[in-house]
């Protein structure tokens, strides 16, 4: 027998069936994501999706644990709004985070280290908790990533942001990259903008090597012609320029904001000229030098037996110390040809103590480990493996700089149309495809303090031409510096360069489109 609904009955299931198919319709549906596949440069230490999403909107707020925090909040909130056109509202929330929110807190957990952090990304909210605000910074950075790149077209949204959970920290903690702004002058916006690029890569050291043959670049007051004089040209004899005191200051606390150190390096007793061109005494036959636009290296020389020597370096240190740059003053010490043995050995060794007594710690090309070396000085290793070891021998660190894998001056080919290829030819792969725990037999990971990837600007004349000598071969080398070992291959890192690239398309970056890749169209 066949049962009959009454025509009520029949009404109120249709409506309930027809309300289930709007809903189903029109109800947010979770979109399959994987936080896993997104291209993130350096690659983080582990995570782990959870194949859901969070949506960014104009509900999203961001809560601070703190006061001390709230700077880093702002900073956030503008590169959000510059990435999605979003604006998000910054307050202080010390208890648990609001639904909606991306909270940034302070927890004290001793595996993330000082510099690493935990990026919790879940349906409801987004976490970011670390040791301490240098490390809330660098989860930023990663975060970020998740996002449409600054600069690019308008993007409409919806911004949806994979869930899951990000465990990071740095392999090594000196994580560097030197500018040579002696052959030719970099102005401080320019070198700003170079430092907006660095803290994206979560690099924390900026070397800057302030004076060479061809340009002096750092205000001495008690020396004022090394500028006036020394600082007037740059290679090929057009205008130079320097920093003044204040400037060099602005600099710092530029950097510092973004978790970046200044290291300043004033080489000696070679590659000297532009002081020895500005003052008649440092030379030992006591006449000045001509001034110097071209790019031969080795030919000059401080005088080391006169005493005006030290009066001028402690005279140069002292003023440097007053504007606080860090922990770190690099003395140089590479490529002095033109002074024997013995005096170097004299002058560095004496030169080191002047760079302490004014409490820096002292950092020295290669050659430098050619003196007495203790547990208390740095070499920065960039030609000679054999000094390297000798250093390792006395328990003194290093800095590993190696030229035929880091010199972002390098050409990537015979065709390049910037660079120079005394030290090798450095493609894309090549600068990705080397480990420094490994490169040289007797020195391992618990003989380097960290890595730097220098750039010699005898070719390199603006910013433009920075960027195509520094991207993407910056990129590969940072991920070196800052990832675990394990797990780093060229052919799972390429097409996480090739998804990446977009990034630099967006800030309108100078890069070089290697064919070791398969770029986006």
């Amino acid at each position: 027998m066949k049962k009959k609904f009454s025509k009520p009955l029949i009404t109120t299931i249709g409506i309930a069936l027809l309300a289930i198919g709007f809903v189903a319709c029109y109800a947010p549906q979770e979109e399959p994501t994987d936080l896993a596949a997104t291209a993130f440069i350096p690659k983080p230490m582990s995570v782990t999706a959870t194949a859901k999403s969070f949506h960014l909107n104009d509900k999203t707020g961001i809560e601070v644990q703190n006061a001390e925090l709230e700077k880093l909040g702002n900073d956030l909130a503008g590169k959000i709004k510059a990435a999605t056109g979003l604006d998000p509202v910054v307050q202080v929330k010390e208890e648990s985070p609001s639904y909606r929110t991306i909270y940034l807190s302070l927890q004290p957990e001793a595996e993330l280290g000082e510099e690493g952090y935990q990026l919790t990304i879940e349906p409801e909210r987004i976490v970011l908790s670390a040791n301490r605000p240098v490390g809330i910074y660098y989860g930023i950075q990663t975060l970020l990533q998740t996002l449409p790149a600054p600069g690019g077209p308008a993007h409409p949204g919806p911004f949806i942001v994979p869930t899951g959970t990000i465990r990071d920290m740095p392999r090594f903690a000196y994580r560097g990259v030197m500018l040579d702004v002696a052959r030719h002058f970099f102005s401080v916006d320019e070198v700003k903008q170079y430092i907006d690029y660095l803290a994206e890569q979560k690099i924390n050291y900026l070397h800057l090597h302030l004076t060479d043959d061809q340009g002096w670049r750092i205000e001495i007051k008690s020396w004022p012609d090394l500028t006036k004089i020394g600082g007037s040209l740059e290679v090929g004899g057009g205008p130079g320029g320097f920093y003044t005191q204040e400037e060099f200051k602005d600099l710092i606390r530029y950097a510092g904001d973004r978790f970046i150190t200044i290291v300043p390096e004033i080489d000696m007793p070679g590659h000297t000229n532009a002081a020895l061109a500005s003052y008649a005494d440092l030379n030992c036959d006591g006449k000045a030098r001509e001034l110097y636009t071209g790019t031969e290296v080795g030919f000059s020389s401080l005088c080391v037996p006169k005493e005006i020597t030290y009066q001028f370096v402690d005279d140069v240190v002292r003023e440097i110390a007053d504007l606080k740059p860090g922990p770190y003053f690099h003395l140089g010490g590479d490529e002095s040809h033109s002074t024997g043995l013995p005096d170097f050995i004299k002058f560095v060794e004496r030169v080191r103590g002047i760079v302490r007594s004014h409490g820096f710690i002292d950092i020295g090309w290669d050659e430098t480990a050619q003196t007495a070396l203790d547990d208390q000085s740095i070499i920065q290793l960039w030609a000679s493996a054999d000094f390297a070891r000798k250093a390792v021998e006395h328990g003194t660190k290093l800095i590993m700089s190696p030229a035929t894998k880091t010199y972002l001056d390098m050409q990537y080919d015979s065709l390049t149309p910037l660079g120079l290829h005394w030290a090798a030819y450095i493609e894309v792969d090549q600068a990705y495809e080397w480990d420094p725990t490994t490169l040289f037999p007797g020195i391992g990971a618990e003989n380097i303090l960290g890595l730097e990837f220098p750039l010699w600007t005898e070719t390199v004349t603006d910013l433009k031409d920075l960027e195509f000598m520094v991207y993407p071969r910056l990129l590969g080398l940072s991920e070196i510096s800052w990832s675990p070992k394990e797990g780093r291959s060229w052919a799972e890192y390429k097409d996480r360069l090739a998804s990446y690239i977009p990034r630099l398309d967006a800030q309108g970056i100078n890069y070089y489109k290697s064919p070791k890749v398969d770029w986006p169209e």
